[in-house]
């Protein structure tokens, strides 16, 4: 094979709602974690144990704005893009570096049932510091919405 391949693909659930970033030439950013588990039995206790992987997951544009509205903390979610590493410098001008999944397809994998379940559960048993944002999703409708 003469060429590279760079292609990730992960099934999860999102660790946060979704934060967009708008742009002045009107396009924007939409930005979650997302966790995957890895479960196994210890041959030293014979126990069970999970590991919890976070990723960090961009997607772009309409994608990000779909994302917004339709995913919440949660919710299952396939996701396909590629790896991408940033360099950046925080406060103290050290240089750090980020790596994102750049997020190309993306599928939902949680059913609107259980989107409404988990929201009516996150409202009857809110965290104390937790902020309610206007951003989140109407769930109030019964009806599909969903643009495809």
């Amino acid at each position: 094979m003469a060429g590279t391949l760079n292609k990730v693909m992960l099934i999860g659930h999102l660790g946060d709602d979704v934060k967009m970033h708008y742009f002045e030439g009107g396009g924007c950013v939409g930005r979650f974690p997302l966790a995957t588990n890895e479960t196994y039995m210890s041959k030293q206790t014979n126990e069970r144990v999970t590991n919890t992987e976070w990723h960090n997951i961009v997607v772009r544009n309409k994608g990000a704005e779909i994302c917004e509205k339709y995913l919440t903390k949660g919710d299952k979610i396939y996701v396909e893009g590629r790896l991408k590493t940033r360099k950046w410098q925080d406060e103290s001008g050290q240089e750090r570096y980020s790596t994102e999944i750049q997020c190309t397809d993306f599928t939902f994998l949680t059913t609107k049932k259980e989107s409404l379940a988990n929201a009516q559960q996150s409202e009857q048993n809110p965290k104390p510091t937790e902020n309610k944002s206007t951003a989140s999703p109407d769930t109030s409708k019964v009806e599909d919405d969903l643009p495809f």
